[in-house]
């Protein structure tokens, strides 16, 4: 088939290099336009742009394709478009552009976790089991007909970003098994479950703070569904340092004297234990962590060279 794949992130390359090994053709890419980041405002390529300049695809870039790039992509004379992990809103000039349409590859079991960060979602909300569902696309968000989907189960503390990477591996086999059935008249379109849809809002760096006043085990599902952005945070009250945490987990070791500590209080704090902090319902430990400036470490590390007092607040 002849392709034009639209896509940004890491998650959106793994899924074209996948298109890119196969026997499909790859007409060019649609990119979002270059930022500038960081020290002296250098500009920055997207995953997908990278590379397709390393394997000589032909790129396109827009702040809004559906504006832009329509008489640019119609020229291609596509078969279909493939969308993944590109975030723009396609009217329906692009969604009806191509023979085949637009198919989406979306990392959740649809018409579960509908919207922009599904995997953090599942991660977040405790899920054992996640996967990847090929579907078409429509101008309803996420809502079109399911053309392929299989499940992967979510392996324990993993972060997002661990499971973005191998959810983008599945989407793109599954993708290429979908594309085979399409050429092949093989496959059924299957409508969502309206009544078994979730939506999840935005990720913000506010999310990120934690609350003691949680249950260890949302804690560090809060802190591995927000690993490695937008990440979680706790403030000291005595300092007002800013430690970041990414990663913690339930302290289960008998500790005496607890009744003594406020929840988001600080029971232990040393280079042996590390840095476990009293919640919910017992202990959580904040397992790797980074203050401002400073690498990222274990807390017994931390520990080594910093002191953080016992009953200090969180």
């Amino acid at each position: 088939m002849k392709i034009v794949f639209m896509g940004s992130s890491e998650f959106s390359k793994i899924v074209l290099e996948n298109l890119f090994n196969s026997e499909n053709e790859i007409v060019c890419v649609v990119t979002n336009t270059d930022k500038s980041s960081g020290r002296g405002n250098k500009i920055q390529f997207s995953p997908v742009k990278e590379f397709a300049l390393k394997n000589n695809i032909k790129i396109l870039q827009y702040d809004s394709v559906s504006r832009e790039g329509y008489e640019d992509i119609k020229s291609l004379n596509p078969d279909v478009l493939i969308t993944a992990s590109f975030g723009h809103y396609l009217k329906e000039n692009i969604l009806n552009l191509a023979r085949y349409g637009v198919l989406n590859v979306h990392p959740s079991l649809l018409p579960k976790y509908r919207g922009s960060s599904p995997v953090v979602w599942a991660i977040i909300k405790g899920e054992k089991v996640t996967g990847v569902t090929i579907m078409k696309t429509i101008k309803a968000l996420d809502a079109g007909n399911i053309l392929m989907q299989q499940s992967l189960d979510i392996i324990p503390d993993e972060t997002a970003g661990e499971l973005t990477l191998r959810l983008a591996e599945l989407g793109g086999e599954l993708l290429l098994k979908t594309l085979e059935n399409i050429q092949k008249g093989l496959v059924k379109e299957l409508i969502q479950d309206e009544a078994q849809s979730s939506y999840f809002p935005k990720l913000t760096k506010e999310m990120g703070k934690i609350n003691f006043c949680d249950t260890a085990e949302n804690i560090q599902n809060l802190c591995n569904g927000l690993n490695p952005w937008p990440l979680c945070y706790v403030e000291n009250k005595q300092t007002g340092e800013i430690l970041k945490v990414y990663k913690s987990k339930p302290f289960t070791e008998n500790v005496s004297d607890t009744n003594n500590f406020e929840i988001g209080q600080v029971v232990i704090a040393n280079a042996k234990k590390g840095l476990i902090v009293k919640c919910k319902d017992g202990l959580i430990i904040l397992d790797i962590i980074q203050s401002a400036g400073g690498k990222v470490m274990s807390s017994k590390n931390y520990l080594n060279g910093k002191k953080i007092d016992c009953g200090t607040q969180f």
